[in-house]
């Protein structure tokens, strides 16, 4: 039977992936319907989603995907620079050769999902990216945090329209990656503190049209057509 944690999990996938909108209704029900669980199970889901900030309960409507204010969204930027600016300054010293040859294989996913028509698989690496950096490192902790953070500023991208494309976002993880494989462990700070700035830059104002709440529902949290890379454990 899938587990509330599972739950929790498939709606944060969704969100990174961008298939799950700022503003959408999450019904009990449907949810419960949909993964063939009961509606305490669902319910207490929603409530973990809740305490990591993804989702809110509105009186009398329902559990609804957060829309992040103008103030969340720059505070959510401001964390992931510092945590993934400190995260890399770490790294100064140590053998990184098993960590690039891992990043490079996730940038070439990146590269494939860019050139095919699967954008849902494509957002989800570009934001996977920063989660692997930590995981790589040997940051559990951090890459938790950082999946979180990354969703969130996931959401702002969703709502306030980003105009970063997913070419540059990739060429940007491969500078990072290369500074680090070159040993220049400032200059991969530099380039991953600019990648994080040019993102928040991109944001813009957007309208987000409604839909079938049921059938984006069954859409939006599908599992991705492949899973794109082995999970670091």
């Amino acid at each position: 039977m899938v587990s509330q944690t599972q739950i929790a999990q498939r709606v944060v996938e969704s969100i990174l992936a961008q298939k799950l909108a700022p503003g959408e209704r999450l019904g009990e029900q449907a949810l419960a319907d949909l993964f063939g669980v009961s509606r305490t199970l669902v319910r207490e889901a929603l409530m973990q989603l809740q305490a990591r900030g993804f989702v809110e309960v509105r009186t009398r409507k329902g559990w609804y995907v957060v829309e992040p204010s103008i103030q969340e969204a720059r505070d959510a930027f401001a964390a992931r620079r510092a945590v993934e600016g400190g995260m890399l300054r770490q790294t100064e010293g140590r053998p990184l050769q098993a960590v690039v040859r891992r990043l490079r294989k996730h940038i070439g996913a990146e590269k494939a999902a860019i050139e095919g028509a699967d954008a849902a698989t494509r957002a989800f690496l570009l934001a996977d990216f920063h989660v692997c950096l930590a995981e790589c490192l040997g940051h559990r902790m951090l890459a938790d945090m950082l999946r979180d953070l990354t969703a969130r500023t996931t959401l702002v991208a969703t709502l306030y329209q980003s105009r970063h494309d997913a070419a540059e976002s990739c060429a940007d993880h491969a500078r990072i990656v290369s500074a680090l494989e070159a040993g220049d462990v400032a200059q991969a700070e530099s380039l991953m503190l600019a990648h994080i700035g040019d993102v928040e830059a991109a944001l813009g104002v957007s309208t987000l049209p409604e839909s079938d709440a049921q059938a984006r529902l069954r859409a939006t949290l599908a599992p991705l057509a492949q899973p794109v890379l082995a999970r670091r454990r």
